[in-house]
């Protein structure tokens, strides 16, 4: 169905009518949630399970111990201030950046149109729409030219839905063809889809491997809780002397129990990993719209990228017009009328290339129009009795015709450059249904060329090297797309030259083993349907890849809503940017390597530090059920544990996750990290059990070797987890041990911890068992170290 030309003559809202609906609050202004609120953050950072727990084991300590015992209590206040004043400087920088890139509207006031924020729309507001729109409010369509509205946010449904006057558009939807002009109806709050176009850019927590595998953790401790409380009471309070005793020194070392186990820091850290990781590239111009987003990325081992605005800058020249048949000033003539719209670059580089003659004629004698759509890869106007079509020739101009095959020969030439090729046919008929008449005559071709960015083979050849397969999918003629990818160095993965595929000859079951694996085997499609984007990430995903997709065009938003992680150019369209994680502001291809990058430091720094934190949990837990079940006195006090958490893994973990690391994504966190944790959590154990058992003397001393003890064993894990060492971290490791012996040895900070100076006997066993310790953790390390390699070799 072809839709008639319409002129609607309105001159729009007065400013008078526009500042009386907004007084009234009929504007277009929902919550805004770019990032998230100051409240979310707060309450993110201390509302949470374990600081109840700690909050609850404080009160304790405060009513029936020392109030030396309730520092855990601080340093849970300062990690909370750590992480909300990390976040909040994350917001600021993210909202900043997120202003910028806010959607607009064009609206007609006082009889002009003029650009404005989309939340700015008010009631009954008159909005022009063009190719790549998104629809910030509800409203009734005034005019149509061709316009064809993608819904697939709100019904699922990937087809899009030609609009005419009077039919209702809805919020969230975009426009992928045509142009046209809308009436507001309904606005802010009370849209169908209740702000959707600002709820797609919202803040919302991708699923990461690091959080969920760290959940599973502290789901685990949760449950333990209240067992390890109710059989440390018991052992303690036994050995006091049962109830006779005193049960307040029983009722502490139960909170010290609890204390040990959580991973305090864990999840705190984790949020400021993504914060500052999130940050950092805001001033690269790297909006990140999802925190864990920029885990995910490290996780990528497919990137599947649109030719247009990543290999190639964008901008698109005509190079020169050969007219085939016909009269020249009447093809001219044609090709003005044909991309007179100019909402895409191939229709505003032909207009701009057109002199004022045949711009002038432009649309004198069009009855009606057909958009250019990407599903169809071509635009028509005419008349009753004639029609003008331009798009891809192999699709408009008929080989069987005497001499096209010979022109399509040509056009492939052209293409076999890295030159676009658009052809202009002629027919006797109109175009009825969206199909092309017979006995199209082929009037002329258009010869386009694009400039490759001078930074695309530098930035492939980075993903190259990290393993991360990149395929180009474009809807331009695979010969075009294939040139300029081998122009710009794509390789195969294993090096060989890029394979290169038509999309028009992929299985029509997008869905089938076929299909999937046509994908698989190739590395540049051409002439690719939105459709077949969409089912591209599918097919990958279902070969168990982690896939990311960057475009630009409103036939990418699909693809991007299903990929792992949607990257979208900031010169794109609204409807793009709305549906991806990550948007690349200043549309700048080579920054997606710091983007990777980022992420990986990310979750190789957190599979780091998570070792440290589940190490203390296993020893905690080791200790409880060891002395519940021979019947010693636990030996560590809350404070004490605040001590050793602190220096072994608090402090350090903190800096440690801060640091560069480029090691590649390895899947199997969680594993990995217990598997590390663990053993190394039983010899930590081991050795302070050992050193209090051996130890001769008061409990303060018993309680000071086991400290020191463990702590030795502790640092020399923090040695393995430091590597490879560089001066700033001997410097850290420097600094954890001097105040690891410092605290032993400056009286003031002695009596606070309960510790005493050690003897010479004592130091002697201190570090027979500390450095006996390291040995067993260096072995334990060694051993776990070449099971990964050989597992490694094995895949």
């Amino acid at each position: 169905m072809v839709t008639e030309v319409a002129s609607v003559d309105e001159r729009g809202l007065s400013t008078d009518e526009v500042f009386e609906r907004m007084s009234r609050g009929a504007v277009n202004r929902v919550k805004d949630r770019t990032s998230r609120s100051v409240a979310s953050i707060v309450r993110e950072n201390v509302f949470t399970l374990f600081n109840a727990i700690i909050v609850g084991a404080s009160i304790i300590v405060l009513l029936f111990g020392d109030l030396r015992d309730g520092i855990f209590g601080g340093v849970m206040v300062i990690n909370a201030i750590i992480g909300i004043m990390s976040e909040l400087r994350a917001k600021r920088t993210l909202d900043s950046l997120a202003i910028v890139d806010a959607p607009q509207a064009s609206v007609l006031r006082n009889g002009e149109v003029s650009v404005i924020p989309a939340r700015d729309v008010v009631l009954d507001d008159v909005i022009e729409l063009a190719l790549g729109d998104q629809v910030s409010v509800d409203g009734t369509v005034l005019a149509s030219a061709g316009l064809e509205i993608d819904e697939s946010l709100l019904t699922g449904e990937s087809r899009p839905v030609k609009k005419k006057e009077g039919d209702q558009l809805l919020a969230g939807t975009s426009v992928v063809a045509g142009s046209g002009r809308m009436v507001a109806t309904a606005v802010g709050e009370r849209v169908y889809a209740q702000g959707l176009s600002e709820q797609a850019r919202a803040f919302t927590r991708t699923i990461s491997e690091i959080q969920v595998s760290i959940n599973r953790v502290l789901q685990v401790v949760s449950v333990m809780l209240l067992p390890i409380v109710a059989l440390t009471f018991y052992s303690q309070n036994r050995i006091a002397g049962g109830l006779g005793g005193d049960w307040r020194e029983a009722l502490v070392l139960s909170v010290a129990s609890v204390i040990g186990m959580i991973p305090q820091g864990l999840v705190l850290l984790t949020s400021m990993n993504f914060a500052i990781g999130s940050a950092t590239l805001a001033r690269r111009g790297v909006l990140v719209q999802e925190l864990p987003a920029v885990e995910v990325l490290a996780r990528v081992d497919c990137l599947c990228l649109d030719k247009t605005g990543t290999l190639t800058t964008g901008g698109i020249r005509v190079r020169q017009i050969d007219v085939i048949s016909g009269d020249e000033a009447l093809i001219r003539r044609a090709l003005a009328t044909a991309s007179s719209d100019r909402t895409n670059a191939t229709a505003q580089a032909i207009w701009s290339f057109l002199d004022e003659d045949a711009l002038a004629g432009a649309q004198a004698r069009a009855q009606w129009n057909v958009p250019f759509s990407s599903a169809r890869k071509w635009s028509a106007w005419g008349t009753d009795c004639e029609s003008w079509i331009l798009g891809a020739p192999e699709i408009v101009i008929d080989e069987a015709v005497a001499g096209n095959a010979a022109l399509l020969e040509r056009v492939g030439g052209f293409a076999s450059s890295g030159a676009r090729v658009v052809a202009l046919v002629r027919a006797d008929s109109a175009v009825v249904d969206d199909e092309l008449p017979e006995a199209r005559e082929v009037a002329a071709i258009v010869v386009l060329e694009e400039d490759l960015r001078e930074d695309a083979a530098e930035t492939l050849d980075y993903f190259r090297s990290q393993g991360v397969h990149v395929r180009v999918i474009s809807g331009d003629n695979p010969t075009t797309v294939g040139a300029l990818a081998t122009q710009a160095g794509l390789t195969a993965p294993d090096g060989m030259p890029a394979r290169l595929m038509d999309a028009r000859d992929l299985p029509e079951d997008l869905s089938s083993e076929a299909f999937i694996d046509a994908i698989e085997k190739h590395d540049v499609f051409g002439r690719v349907t939105p459709e077949q984007k969409r089912a591209m990430v599918g097919a990958l995903q279902a070969r168990e890849h982690c896939v990311a997709m960057t475009g630009d065009g409103v036939n990418d938003a699909l693809a991007l809503k299903d990929a792992d992680l949607g990257i979208a150019m900031g010169n794109g369209t609204q409807a793009t940017k709305a549906v991806a994680q990550i948007v690349l502001v200043d549309s700048k291809f080579s920054v997606l390597p710091g983007v990777l990058s980022e992420g990986r430091r990310i979750i190789a720094n957190m599979e780091r530090v998570s070792s440290l934190f589940l190490a203390k949990t296993t020893y905690a837990a080791v200790l409880v059920i060891v002395t519940a079940l021979v019947g010693w006195r636990y030996p560590f006090l809350p404070r004490q544990f605040s001590y050793i958490d602190s220096l072994t893994i608090g402090i350090p973990a903190f800096f440690l996750a801060l640091w560069p690391n480029p090691r590649r994504y390895v899947p199997g966190f969680l594993k990995r990290t217990l598997s590390l944790a663990m053993p190394t959590g039983v010899i930590l154990a081991a050795a302070a059990l050992t050193a209090f058992g051996i130890a001769d003397g008061p409990q303060d001393r018993e309680s000071t070797a086991a400290i020191l003890s463990l702590m030795l064993g502790a640092i020399w894990l923090l040695v393995i987890t430091s590597r490879p060492l560089s001066l700033w971290k001997w410097v850290l490791l420097v600094a954890v041990t001097s105040a690891t012996v410092g605290g032993v040895l400056i009286p003031p900070v002695r009596h606070f911890f309960s510790t005493v100076a050690p003897t010479t006997h004592e130091w002697l066993l201190i570090l027979c068992v500390g450095a006996g310790a390291a040995l067993l953790i260096e072995v334990a390390q060694r051993v776990f170290y070449a099971r990964q390699f050989a597992r490694s070799l094995e895949q």
